[in-house]
This record gives structure tokens, sequence and C-alpha cells, in this order.
């Protein structure tokens, strides 16, 4: 008998669906609000991390990523070159002015959420970052607006990466967003870059979680011995930010946004 292969459809959610997955996505955001609040000089990214799973357990959900193939922590947080995936430890401090990204997961009531942010510890002046960031997270946002009946996958795909190349950055191409549900990784894959008008069609229903990684340098990425921090080959910097985002019949619903975002 042959093994069957994993089943690469696009599982379509119904209004019921999205409501749950709208719920686990709050809590993820109220996590990296919380977690942005508390960036400072001198916390480790384990300080961060515990506080992130006291938090989502606190809701009554659960952490997403811990122990997910074998990641030991509740968050990723990568700082400066590192362009996602980084393990907390407490052996590493925050310092003013690191470019900070975080990733955070949970599981509340069967149901996924997924998103990231990149921040400046302490708020320091720190102009290339800060263009990196405000670039990432506006190229988000240009893929968010191609979420609509009857477009392709590949039209906020190049969306993403049209706004990041013309800015003079580089889309990580290595790591892509995804689907999201009842499972944290769905079908189909949404890469930073593609052509428009290729790829599956956009329908009522579908839910994807779309993620920019971008780099101030090379696009070219490395995995440190840890097997998942994944850092710029040219220790440039990086900045990753993601939203959960559903396609309804009125368009684009950020699942992963607070009205407190900015």
């Amino acid at each position: 008998m042959k093994k069957r292969k994993p089943s690469r459809r696009i599982i379509l959610k119904a209004d019921w669906e999205i409501q749950k997955l709208h719920a686990a996505n709050q809590i993820v955001a109220e996590v990296l609000l919380m977690l942005r609040e508390n960036l400072q000089q001198g916390i480790t990214t384990y300080d961060l991390d515990r506080l992130a799973e006291e938090f989502i357990v606190a809701k009554s959900a659960v952490p997403a990523f811990k122990g997910y193939r074998g990641f030991p922590a509740t968050a990723c947080i990568s700082i400066n070159d590192e362009v996602v995936h980084g393990i907390p430890s407490p052996k590493r401090v925050i310092n003013a002015g690191d470019l900070v990204s975080i990733d955070v997961g949970a599981v509340f009531d069967g149901y996924y959420g997924d998103a990231a942010l990149s921040t400046v510890a302490d708020g320091v002046n720190n102009p290339e970052a800060e263009t990196l960031i405000k670039t990432t997270r506006d190229a988000l946002y240009k893929g968010i607006e191609k979420v609509k009946k009857g477009r392709r996958l590949g039209d906020l795909c190049y969306a993403i990466q049209h706004h990041v190349e013309s800015a003079g950055f580089e889309v990580v191409k290595q790591f892509v967003g995804h689907g999201i549900g009842r499972s944290l990784h769905e079908p189909p894959e949404v890469p930073n870059y593609g052509r428009p008008g290729t790829g599956p069609v956009l329908k009522k229903g579908m839910v994807i979680a779309i993620e920019p990684m971008v780099s101030a340098g090379s696009a070219d990425v490395r995995v440190l011995s840890d097997g998942w921090t994944a850092v710029t080959a040219d220790g440039s910097l990086s900045a990753h930010y993601e939203h959960s985002v559903a396609l309804t019949e009125g368009g684009p619903l950020v699942l992963s946004e607070l009205k407190q975002d900015s």
C-alpha cells in the first residue's frame, strides 16, 4: 500500500472558522504589543520569552511554536542580522538601538494565530534600522492590499518584492509565508517575490500569513549551528513583519491587527 502524500489543497475557511482564527490572532497581537512595551536595554530574550508564554497561557491558549519541530521556545526573537527563528537565551541581552524582530504564535480553541513585528530597542535613533523596518511593514501592507477575490497569489507576492526593491533593499527568498488554520502551516506557500498574474486564484475563505523578511544588504542567509537561527550572509540588518489575513466578502481582514498597532 502506497503512503499517501500530504494534501496540498488550499483549505477555505467558513465564516465561523475565521472568527476563531481572529480570536487566536488577537491573542498574538496582544502578546506582541506587550513585548514591544517591555523591550528595553538590559532585558534578555529569555525574559521576553517567559513573558510571552505566561501571557498566552493566561489567555487559555497554548504557545504554537514551543516544541514545533523541536523549537525550544514560545517566541522567535531575532536581533540585528538575525532574519528569523532566533532562540531566546538568558545570555542574549538586548542593547539600546538593537533592531529586534519578534515572531509569536498561539493556538486558541483549535485554531492558530501567527504574527511578527520589528522595532528598535529603547527607541534609540537608528536611521538605517528605522528605514528598513518601515519599508518591511509598508511592503506587508502593499501585499495585503492585493488580497482580493479573483486576484492571484503572485500579485501580492510581486507587490511586496517591488516595494522592497524600489527602496534599495532585498527580500529574503529562503523563507516564505503560508496558509494558516487548524495547522500552523497550510497551503499555499506565500513567497515575498513573484510575478503578477501567476499562482492560485485568491478566493473567499482563504487565510494566509504574509511575512516579508527584508535585508539591508544581501538576500542570502545562513543558518547557525543551533539549527534554527537564520542570519544574513553578509551581516547586514534584517527586519520581519507578519500578519495573518483572511479574504472575506468585504476584502482582506487583518486578523492579527489591533487598533493600537502602529
